[in-house]
């Protein structure tokens, strides 16, 4: 939690990048005499823009930071045209909803223009916006999008000459068990319900609730992970609600301290969102606090009233992954081993290719492909480890897997950087042990994660003697893999997540 690692500093200098971006399009947006409203939306989009955008690739983030607008400002224009109309508002925002999460199927660029969508209907709400202040939100929203791009891709590019590490794809299905529109469905029921409930608890700030619905599915798969993403959203607001009452309240608005916090807020956004979602949430709802000081309408009553609303929609998040076209977290979390386990078995050979002599092979970019998948399946298994899960037995064999795959891991970065040593040989015993590691992960995966293969897992050879790296980490790796025999192969009843 406070010593994560940040290879690179990267997490640091994206956080120090976000903050120099908002800042600077509030500040276009004060120069050109916007009103407050119109200063506060431009630097939600800008802190969207500098967020979402996630493309492997520089030109890639480029042509979606462009395509932003395109999708937000029709549905600023939508939502305050209808923002006086409660029944076709809520339809409109629900469909959305749908939209916005279906939009995922087509990569990053889907994600990002479906978040900026959805936000720019809820950032109507928050602001209460009406038509007459459209052109001047519109001008926000462009000046916005422009420093936060300048921001990135100019003064500061910290992605290029960087190779690209973009998310693994989303598992295969189709029709309704394809991920993407069975989360459509699920978000969409959880939004109407949302919003049902938020409603009756305040006509005003109901769409608290639609909004903590709509970001619990984001970058979740199972119910296991909407649940722990749900219990993680309340646990940030509320801790987050207690600094703001703390910081929020006494500065009654003042702008200077109060534009100093949300800086920092920012930065914290950025900076923890990668490793702490509770953590996130906390810099999310003390930005929040301090805009509505800003706004002149922050009191105790209304961050109490916050906190009720994101219950609400963690709760309706978690009824429609129960009850609407549920998926197992075991399910999930099978799929993501054996992707796992399978890009074991591609790095082994490119780097016996590499050994053997190949200028071709490039285990360097299957090591990266790893590192995504491992991160996958640490997100799948959350719930299995979750501290308050009951089921002991399960959580042991969980951490049991991960800490075996990390071993595989490591043993597959020694193996890849001795194979990048030009010197390096390559013998009958490397070739002999390559095969061994690739049998053994043809008998974990063959047949799926079910019982049997594991009579097929051989006892890995002696360990080799010192001086000989490359025979050292497929030795490791041979090891790995036959100790995951044990947890992954159980009974059918006793899956290894079985929430």
């Amino acid at each position: 939690m406070f010593v994560a690692p940040d290879p690179g500093r990267s997490r640091l200098r994206n956080a120090i990048r976000a903050v120099i971006g908002v800042a600077a399009a509030v500040a276009v947006s004060e120069l050109c005499g916007l009103s407050l409203t119109a200063s506060i939306t431009g630097g939600l989009a800008a802190l969207l823009a500098l967020f979402t955008v996630t493309d492997a690739t520089v030109h890639d983030q480029r042509v979606t930071t462009v395509l932003l607008p395109i999708a937000g400002l029709p549905v600023l224009a939508l939502a305050t045209a209808l923002h006086g109309i409660t029944p076709a508002r809520d339809a409109a925002f629900l469909a959305v909803v749908f939209c916005g999460v279906y939009a995922r199927r087509w990569g990053p660029r889907g994600h990002a223009l479906g978040i900026f969508a959805f936000m720019n209907f809820f950032i109507t709400q928050f602001l209460h916006a009406a038509p007459a202040q459209l052109p001047e939100l519109y001008t926000a929203v462009g000046l916005a999008i422009f420093a936060a791009g300048a921001t990135r891709f100019v003064l500061w590019p910290i992605e290029r000459g960087t190779s690209p590490a973009g998310a693994p794809p989303a598992l295969a299905g189709s029709g309704l068990a394809r991920s993407t529109t069975r989360q459509a469905f699920q978000a969409t029921a959880a939004s109407a319900l949302a919003l049902l409930v938020g409603q009756v608890l305040s006509e005003e700030r109901w769409y608290w609730a639609v909004g903590t619905a709509w970001w619990i599915f984001v970058n979740t798969a199972s119910r296991g992970e909407t649940l722990v993403r749900g219990f993680r959203r309340v646990v940030g607001t509320v801790i987050g609600i207690a600094v703001g009452l703390l910081v929020a309240i006494p500065l009654h608005g003042a702008p200077a301290p109060t534009a100093a916090l949300v800086a920092a807020c920012v930065f914290g956004i950025f900076y923890t969102a990668a490793v702490s979602y509770s953590w996130m949430m906390l810099a999310v709802t003390v930005m929040v606090s301090l805009l509505y000081g800003l706004l002149g309408v922050l009191d105790p009553s209304l961050l109490g009233l916050r906190l009720a609303e994101t219950g609400v929609g963690a709760l309706c998040a978690a009824l429609a992954v129960l009850f609407v076209l549920p998926v197992t977290t075991h399910t999930v979390t099978d799929a993501w081993i054996q992707r796992a386990l399978r890009c074991v078995h591609a790095c082994t050979a490119e780097a016996a290719t590499r050994l053997a002599g190949s200028t071709s092979a490039d285990p360097v970019s299957r090591v990266a492909e790893l590192e995504q998948l491992l991160g996958r399946v640490r997100l799948s298994v959350a719930p299995l480890v979750h501290p308050l899960n009951p089921m002991l037995g399960r959580k042991r064999r969980a951490r049991r897997v991960l800490s075996l795959l990390d071993d595989c891991a490591r043993e597959i970065r020694g193996l890849v950087a001795v194979a990048a040593d030009p010197e390096a040989s390559h013998d009958a015993r490397l070739a002999a042990a390559c095969w061994r590691v690739e049998a053994a992960v043809e008998a974990l995966v063959g047949d799926g994660l079910g019982a049997g293969a594991r009579d097929h897992i051989t006892v890995p050879a002696p360990r080799p003697p010192a001086g000989e790296p490359a025979l050292a980490h497929l030795h490791g790796l041979e090891r790995a893999l036959a100790e995951l025999a044990a947890p992954l192969r159980k009974p059918s009843r006793s899956p290894l997540v079985g929430a």
